[in-house]
């Protein structure tokens, strides 16, 4: 039987609205991102296990994140949030170096200043080794005294699929690629995508991507093959420090709440839960997550809706707009006879 909340709203039991009558419990990800150490591990896990081609080994510039997003050959993200502020004091090494956007006018400061203290102002560039301030594999402040370290923190978070009760991109395919599996999770079948993309634009965490040469949709399975041998995810498999963590969803959100109030409890006062909650735009999340900052700065929208929400009110305006035309036409006939 198809729920009230077949597109928006709390649902208790997606997998019985799929049409499952019997199933096991829907399970999920819980991600705490207050020990990740971003090892990459999941990353890696996820390739090796589910074939995934690498995604180009790119620098980014952005610390030890190679990555960049999630994408077609990316469905696990690790990323690196650089913030000063006060986590036990790490030193950055970038106090004074011209690291601001490139062409601004505190970068030209910063080097300014750099070359009018440099022996032969600056004519010796490029003929000495020069600090240019990029991660180093050294313990941060080891050669520095408590005194001399700078407030700062790095913030690290394993994104994935979310797997959403209300999926946009299941509700919008048109040849039924994606599907809704018995343990509550979604899934792409490449064999069936035609590459239209409109997943790509219905999915509100911009996770879902189409593979450059290929044209089909990727994403995360939820390592569906392990999940049907009784095994869990490669990745939760992976994690050295448990920060993913895997299991049924309902166990996983009483877990997470007693993790924010331990957390609470010894200061980490802005600890918060994301996608957890049964009331928000999707419907709550499959993988939701433990934030130590607003979600914005995590690269996640603040506010999710599923579009296909407002897919009702869109079908009766239409339908109220062509009464209104065909009445328009009928009554423009008939004075005319």
């Amino acid at each position: 039987m198809i729920s009230d909340n077949s597109l928006y709203g709390p649902l208790d039991d997606p997998a019985a609205d799929a049409g499952y009558r019997e199933h096991p419990p829907r399970v999920g990800f819980f991600t705490d991102t207050s020990i990740c150490i971003g090892c990459k591990a999941c990353e890696v896990a996820c390739k090796e296990w589910n074939l995934v081609p690498d995604d180009g080994f790119d620098l980014l510039g952005m610390s030890f994140d190679n990555t960049g997003m999630l994408g077609a050959n990316s469905w696990r993200h690790v990323a690196f949030i650089e913030q000063e502020r006060p986590l036990g004091g790490q030193d950055t090494g970038l106090l004074g170096l011209p690291t601001g956007p490139s062409g601004s006018q505190a970068s030209a400061d910063a080097a300014e200043s750099a070359l009018l203290q440099d022996e032969q102002r600056g004519g010796r560039l490029g003929s000495r080794p020069v600090n240019l301030g990029m991660p180093s594999f050294e313990l941060p402040g080891a050669n520095t005294g408590t005194e001399g370290r700078t407030e700062f923190r790095w913030l690290m978070s394993s994104d994935v699929c979310k797997h959403c009760t209300h999926a946009g991109c299941l509700d919008v395919c048109p040849t039924g690629a994606l599907f809704r599996t018995e343990f509550g999770t979604v899934v792409v079948q490449q064999d069936i995508c035609n590459g239209c993309g409109y997943c790509v634009s219905a999915c509100p965490y911009g996770v879902i991507d189409r593979r450059e040469g290929d044209g089909r949709a990727w994403k995360c399975t939820l390592c569906y093959d392990r999940l049907r041998d009784g095994l869990e995810p490669a990745c939760a498999k992976a994690c050295p420090t448990d920060s993913i963590q895997f299991g049924p969803l309902d166990e996983l959100r009483e877990r997470a709440a007693r993790r924010v109030d331990q957390l609470h409890d010894l200061g980490v006062t802005e600890a918060r839960l994301y996608g957890h909650d049964p009331e928000d735009g999707v419907g709550g999340d499959g993988a939701f997550f433990l934030l130590l900052d607003e979600p914005e700065v995590y690269g996640l929208p603040p506010d999710p809706v599923v579009p296909t929400r407002d897919l009702p009110n869109m079908w009766r305006y239409a339908g109220l707009a062509a009464s209104a035309f065909l009445a328009a036409a009928v009554s423009a006939f008939a004075r005319r006879g």
